[in-house]
């Protein structure tokens, strides 16, 4: 069952949300075993919120029954130390059969991915979301916003679901976000920066709390050295720490975006907490180049073995 709900929950919204990688074996099979160091660093490094089956966690490449099988890991290795959110999406059939396998699991919150359909109407991502939240049985809600194509008023009739509690906004439009916040801000929702350390500035600065991150599974003392800057309102110190791991985002964002999850496999591999390759379509693996970078970052921070 959750550990974490009410207040306690809200207040951790507001900090880092780390996105977990999912371990694959050499045969391409799930292998949880090595989810649990990165776990452990993370919580003791102190990032408030983990989360399975987010983007970093490859849910577009997982079976369904292997996110449910990423979710029972993750409660599993999370142990009730932070709260775990639960990604859910695809199909809305599948959405809420892993709505319901997370809730058995102990996940603390569902995390609804925006869904990826070509044809998406505003009141069917609505009609989607209370199918999602009939299924969770009273676990809360945090929408993961991609985009605001489904503009304005769309979001702010999502928002108003009963058990919705939190927004990811990763779109880089800081002055759509906050007409989103000021439409809602009766809701006291947490407004999450939904895109990462580097774009956490300019969310902050409307009002967004807390960002994702995928960069905890390798060096989350990072992450929250900038989150702390954040909150303390040193933004040139935010901007000093963001700048010294951007090389990193840089890396991640090559070939279309499509080394983001291979970065951080690679990095893993290189600390000697192998989690396995990336599945297509995500590039697999790092061209001499990109790995030559990486390494070279890695052993700066003193990581690579």
């Amino acid at each position: 069952m959750a550990t974490f709900e009410g207040p306690a929950l809200r207040r951790a919204l507001d900090g880092i949300s780390g996105i977990l990688v999912t371990p694959f074996d050499a045969d391409d099979t799930v292998s949880p075993a090595p989810l649990a160091p990165v776990v452990d660093r993370a919580v003791e490094a102190g990032v408030h919120v983990l989360v399975a089956n987010g983007n970093t966690s490859e849910f577009y490449g997982l079976r369904e029954q292997e996110a449910v099988r990423m979710v029972q890991v993750a409660a599993e290795c999370v142990a009730g130390r932070v709260p775990l959110l639960a990604g859910v999406g695809r199909s809305v059939h599948e959405a809420c059969a892993l709505a319901r396998a997370s809730r058995l699991a102990g996940a603390d919150a569902l995390m609804v991915h925006q869904p990826p359909d070509p044809f998406v109407a505003p009141r069917g991502v609505a009609a989607y979301v209370r199918k999602i939240a009939e299924a969770g049985e009273g676990l809360p809600l945090v929408l993961y916003l991609r985009n605001d194509n489904i503009g304005l008023a769309a979001i702010e009739e999502l928002c108003r679901i009963p058990g919705v509690i939190g927004v990811k906004w990763a779109s880089p439009t800081p002055l759509v976000l906050a007409e989103a916040m000021r439409r809602t801000a009766d809701l006291g929702l947490a407004w999450v920066g939904g895109l990462a350390e580097v774009w956490a500035p300019p969310l902050y600065a409307v009002g967004a709390r807390g960002f994702t991150s995928g960069l905890i599974n390798v060096l989350p003392e990072r992450s929250v050295a900038i989150y702390d800057a954040l909150e303390a309102a040193d933004y040139a110190g935010a901007m000093r720490l963001i700048g010294e791991m951007l090389p990193f985002e840089e890396l991640r964002a090559q070939e279309n975006n499509g080394a983001n999850v291979t970065v951080v496999k690679a990095a893993l591999q290189m600390m000697g907490n192998d989690c396995g390759a990336t599945r297509p379509p995500s590039a697999w693996p790092l061209a001499a180049g990109q790995h030559e970078r990486l390494h070279a970052l890695m052993s700066g921070w003193g990581l690579a073995r």
